[in-house]
């Protein structure tokens, strides 16, 4: 009887084994499936191989036959996800930085399982995960789902929130005190996932870093309506320099003619780029003036220069005093 039932399921083992042992450099001919069969305790013919085959190709898996000598080789031709696909997962699950070692290298060996065997191991190709800064909170994946589900829901959540103090040990806020929120975006920004809320404590729209929350639970209460003001400041905290919050302005900032690319990658390809001088060019851009900008902005050093307007201006050279003033 035992034989009998593995003969059964010989269509779903040669289904399983296409999947994991073949591509197109690493085909299998009928004697080797005969063979493979075999060790699986499965009887299998030529001619039976054959006829399987057909009934595979028939239920919708797409084989493809080259040659290996004078025999045919079939290989599985489509998967879910093209190598390329699977590359570009792979590196962007390694080098990120809200997923901790573990999870990152469970994630990977999952994407590994999407493709043949030959190719799984390419999946490790440069990433090196160990010499990243990572996370160190394991439950991330639960408080994003969590928090999803209060989105979906329409629910309200409830979190207590931790920052580090100089021993590097985590403190709760506020002595532990529980915050509740109106969830209503995530947001990805500086490899870092970020909430966008309505913060009942502190009455208007906050984000909070995901990574810091714990303890998050979805509670039986909808979320509040938002007004029309609170709706344009929840768009305003998808800005990218509008992590500590700040007031909206249209700039004109000066760049050297060498950070074009820095400039493309941060506004855009439709920027409108002026050029002012043999060596630089100016932009007018609507950003949140907040320390996230600034930071973004000195780090050019003479290579960036904010124009107007003449506040902004007058912003940036007090930044720039109280920098100073520090190394004196």
């Amino acid at each position: 009887m035992a034989g009998l039932s593995r003969q059964k399921q010989k269509l779903l083992i040669m289904e399983q084994l296409f999947n994991k042992r073949t591509d197109e450099n690493h085909p299998l001919t009928g004697n080797q499936l005969i063979e493979i069969l075999a060790n699986h305790d499965i009887k299998a013919e030529r001619k039976t191989i054959y006829d399987d085959i057909a009934t595979l190709c028939d239920s919708g898996l797409n084989l493809e036959v080259t040659k290996q000598g004078h025999s045919n080789a079939y290989f599985l031709a489509d998967r879910l996800f093209l190598d390329e696909e699977l590359f570009l997962l792979a590196d962007a699950v390694a080098s990120s930085k809200f997923l901790t070692i573990k999870k990152s290298n469970e994630l990977i060996q999952k994407l590994q399982t999407l493709t043949s065997v030959h190719k799984a191991k390419q999946l490790r190709r440069s990433i090196y995960v160990d010499n990243r800064t990572k996370t160190f909170n394991e439950h991330i994946y639960y408080t994003i789902n969590t928090v999803h589900e209060g989105v979906w829901n329409d629910r309200n959540i409830t979190f207590n929130y931790f920052e580090y103090c100089p021993e590097k040990k985590k403190q709760l806020k506020h002595g532990g005190e529980l915050y509740k929120v109106s969830p209503f975006q995530l947001i990805w920004e500086n490899e870092n996932y970020y909430l966008a809320c309505y913060c009942f404590k502190h009455k208007k729209i906050c984000r909070y870093r995901i990574d810091r929350m714990t303890n998050v639970t979805v509670v039986d209460e909808k979320r509040k309506k938002l007004s029309a003001e609170e709706e344009a400041e929840l768009k305003n905290l998808r800005s990218v320099y509008s992590m500590y919050g700040g007031e909206e302005e249209t700039v004109q900032i000066q760049f050297d003619n060498s950070l074009i690319n820095v400039v493309i990658d941060r506004f855009g390809e439709k920027v409108i780029c002026h050029q002012n001088s043999e060596n630089s060019f100016y932009i007018n851009a609507d950003v949140q003036i907040s320390p996230t900008f600034w930071g973004w902005l000195f780090q050019f050093g003479t290579k960036a220069k904010i124009l107007a307007p003449t506040q902004v201006v007058a912003m940036a050279e007090e930044k720039i005093k109280e920098i100073a003033e520090m190394y004196k």
